[in-house]
C-alpha cells in the first residue's frame, strides 16, 4: 500500500471488518494505524519527567457512549451565541431576510463542515482529534499550529467568550455585575489601543472557568455527568424559546412584517452606519457586511469539531464519531434557524438590533411574558453558557495532552492525575482562557479626548473566528489529502458529497477569512500574528525535542540487540 509513514496500516484479511481501533502512536514519531475493535488507546508518545526518564502515560478512559459524544457536540455549540448575536448582525445587515442568510450560510458551513469532519474523526478516533487529522494529513508543523493556536487564541479564546457571556446575563439578575462596575479600572497598554480591566463581569466569567476547570479533574465521569445534564436542560430551554416566538410570540409588529425583507435601505440602514469607514457601496458593502455578519453565528455553531478532541475516550468511535457529528449538528443548525424566525416574527427589527446588551432572547421573553420571561430567559441563558463551557473545557484539554505526548509541548501536560484525566492540562487552558477575559479595544474620540472600550465578547469573537476557519478549512482539505496520501487506509464512514461538500466549506470559508482581514483588522490580525508567532516556538521546541528522541531509539535498539 502507497501509505505515509504515520498512517501505515496492518495488512490482515480482518481489517475491513476490524477498522474502528485507534491509530497507535511510536515513540520514534511513526504510528500504526491498528485494526482490532476492542483495543485501548495508547498515548500518542511517550512523556518525560524532570530528569529525562522515559515514562510511559496511563491510558485515557473510554466511558463515552453516543449519547454522551453527541451532549459534547450539542453542548459545546449551544451556548451564548444564539442568544446575543442576532443584534450585532442585523445591526450590519439591516433586514432580516439578510439575517437569516447569515445563519443559514453559517448552517451551511457547519453541515458541510461535519460531514468531511466525520470521515477523519471515524478514520483516526485519537485524543486531540482535529489536531491528530492535521498532524496526519499536512505534517507535524501544523498540528503544531492547530494546537498552539488553540490554546493561544481558538478555544481559550471560546471558553472566554462563552464566560463572558454567563457574566452578561448575570447581570440582569443583579446589578453589581456588569461590564461598567470597575475592580480595576481599564490600564491602557501598547499605545493606548488597547486596555486590561477588571469588572465584576470578568470576575465572575474568571470564576466560571475556573470552577470547571477544577470539577473537570476529578475524573470523566464527573464531566460527562455535568455536561449531559445542562445539555438536555439547555436544549429543553432553546425549544422553549423557538415555540414561545413562534406560537405566542407572533405578532404583527414583528420585523418579518414591517421590514423590507431583502431591501436594508428602505429599514433605514446604509453602509458607513453599519461600518464607520466603509470605502465601499452599494451590493458589493452589503456582501461583505454579510460576511462580517456571518461571525456571530459562526461563532454559534463552532465547536463541533469538539468531541473529535475525545476520540480516544469514546466506545466504538468509528460509529460513533460520525454519527454524534452529524445528529448533534443537525439538530443545533435546525433550532438556531428556527430561533431566529422566532425573533422576527416577536420583535421589530430595532427591537433586534437594539436589544439591551445585546440580548435577543431576554427582549423575546420579555415582549412574551413581561419581566417574568426576562428572568426566566436570563436563568435558562446561564445554564446554557454553563454547561457550554464545560463541554469545551473538557475537550480542549485533550489536544495539549496529545501534543504532549508527540513531544511538542511541556511533558507535564500529557500526564493523566488519579482520575484519568489531563489535569495539568486542563489547568493551563484554564488559567489562560481567564486572562483573556481581561483586555479588550480602546477607541478615542478626536474631538474630546474621550475612550470608549470595545465589547469583550463581541471583540473576543473575531479574534476566534478568523483563525478558526483556517483551521476548518485545512481540515476539511485533509480529507482531500489522505485520500491521495492513503487510498487504502480504512474509513469507516466516508463524506456525503465528495468532492463537492469539502470545496464548498473551503471555498466559503476563505472568503469570510478575507473579508475579516479587510473588514476588522485590529481584532482578526490579533487572531492571524498569534497562529504565526507559533512557528519560531514550534521549531525550537523541535530543536529541543531531538536530542531526547535519539537517545530513545537508541535505548530501543540496544534493548532489541
Amino acid at each position: 500500500m502507497n501509505l505515509p509513514p504515520r498512517l501505515e496500516v496492518l495488512d490482515s484479511p480482518r481489517r475491513a471488518r476490524q477498522h474502528t481501533r485507534p491509530v497507535e502512536a511510536e515513540t520514534n514519531g511513526r504510528e500504526k494505524m491498528t485494526t482490532t475493535k476492542e483495543a485501548r488507546e495508547e498515548p500518542t508518545g511517550e512523556g518525560l519527567s524532570g530528569g529525562g526518564v522515559r515514562e510511559r502515560a496511563e491510558p485515557l478512559e473510554r466511558g463515552l457512549g453516543l449519547l454522551d459524544a453527541t451532549m459534547i457536540v450539542v453542548g459545546s455549540m449551544i451556548g451564548s451565541g444564539i442568544f446575543l448575536v442576532s443584534a450585532e448582525s442585523s445591526r450590519l445587515v439591516g433586514a432580516p431576510g439578510w439575517l437569516l442568510l447569515a445563519w443559514a450560510l453559517a448552517g451551511l458551513l457547519t453541515i458541510t463542515g461535519a460531514l468531511c469532519c466525520a470521515e477523519l474523526a471515524a478514520m483516526m478516533p485519537r485524543a486531540g482529534g482535529q489536531y491528530v487529522f492535521l498532524r496526519e494529513a499536512y505534517g507535524p508543523a501544523v498540528g503544531f499550529l492547530f494546537g498552539w493556536s488553540l490554546l493561544l487564541v481558538i478555544q481559550t479564546g471560546t471558553i472566554a467568550a462563552v464566560a463572558i457571556a454567563f457574566a452578561n446575563f448575570m447581570g440582569v439578575l443583579t446589578d453589581k455585575v456588569s461590564a461598567t462596575n470597575y475592580l480595576v479600572e481599564p490600564l491602557h497598554v501598547l499605545g493606548g489601543r488597547y486596555a486590561l480591566s477588571l469588572s465584576t463581569q470578568q470576575l465572575v466569567a474568571v470564576f466560571v472557568v475556573l470552577l470547571l476547570t477544577f470539577t473537570n479533574t476529578l475524573g470523566l465521569k464527573t464531566g460527562k455527568l455535568i455536561q449531559n445534564t445542562f445539555t438536555f436542560t439547555k436544549t429543553a430551554a432553546l425549544v422553549g424559546l423557538v415555540v414561545a416566538g413562534l406560537a405566542l410570540g407572533w405578532n404583527e409588529r414583528g420585523a418579518a412584517f414591517t421590514s423590507d425583507w431583502w431591501n436594508p435601505s428602505a429599514n433605514g440602514w446604509n453602509p458607513q452606519g453599519a461600518q464607520a469607514g466603509l470605502g465601499v457601496g452599494g451590493a458589493l458593502a452589503l456582501v461583505m457586511l454579510l460576511g462580517r455578519a456571518m461571525v456571530g453565528p459562526l461563532f454559534a455553531q463552532s465547536a463541533w469539531n469538539n468531541v473529535t478532541f475525545t476520540g480516544s475516550e469514546i466506545r466504538d468511535p468509528g460509529r460513533n464519531l460520525p454519527r454524534a457529528l452529524l445528529i448533534g449538528c443537525a439538530v443545533v443548525v435546525a433550532l438556531y434557524l428556527l430561533a431566529n424566525l422566532a425573533y422576527v416574527v416577536t420583535l421589530p427589527l430595532e427591537g433586534i438590533q437594539g436589544a439591551p446588551q445585546n440580548r435577543v432572547g431576554t427582549a423575546l421573553m420579555q415582549a412574551v411574558f413581561g419581566a417574568p420571561g426576562t428572568i426566566l430567559m436570563a436563568v435558562a441563558i446561564m445554564v446554557s453558557t454553563f454547561g457550554c463551557n464545560n463541554g469545551l473545557i473538557l475537550a480542549g484539554a485533550r489536544v495539549y495532552y496529545a501534543m504532549s505526548r508527540d513531544r511538542l509541548f511541556f511533558g507535564r501536560v500529557g500526564r493523566v492525575n488519579s482520575h484519568r484525566v489531563p489535569a495539568v492540562a486542563l489547568v493551563v487552558q484554564g488559567l489562560w482562557a481567564s486572562l483573556l477575559t481581561l483586555p479588550r479595544t480602546v477607541t478615542t474620540d478626536p474631538r474630546t479626548g474621550a475612550a470608549t472600550y470595545g465589547n469583550v465578547y463581541t471583540q473576543l469573537l473575531e479574534y476566534i473566528i478568523s483563525a478558526d476557519l483556517v483551521f476548518y478549512a485545512l481540515m476539511v482539505g485533509a480529507v482531500v489529502v489522505l485520500r491521495r496520501k492513503a487510498p487504502d487506509a480504512p474509513r469507516p464512514y466516508r463524506t456525503l458529497g465528495y468532492p463537492v461538500v469539502p470545496l464548498v466549506y473551503i471555498l466559503l470559508s476563505l472568503a469570510v477569512v478575507v473579508d475579516l482581514a479587510y473588514l476588522a483588522p485590529q481584532t482578526s490580525g490579533i487572531g492571524y500574528l498569534l497562529v504565526l508567532a507559533g512557528l519560531p516556538v514550534y521549531l525550537l521546541w523541535r530543536r529541543s525535542a531531538a536530542p531526547l528522541a535519539a537517545l530513545e531509539r537508541d535505548d530501543a535498539r540496544r534493548a532489541e540487540s
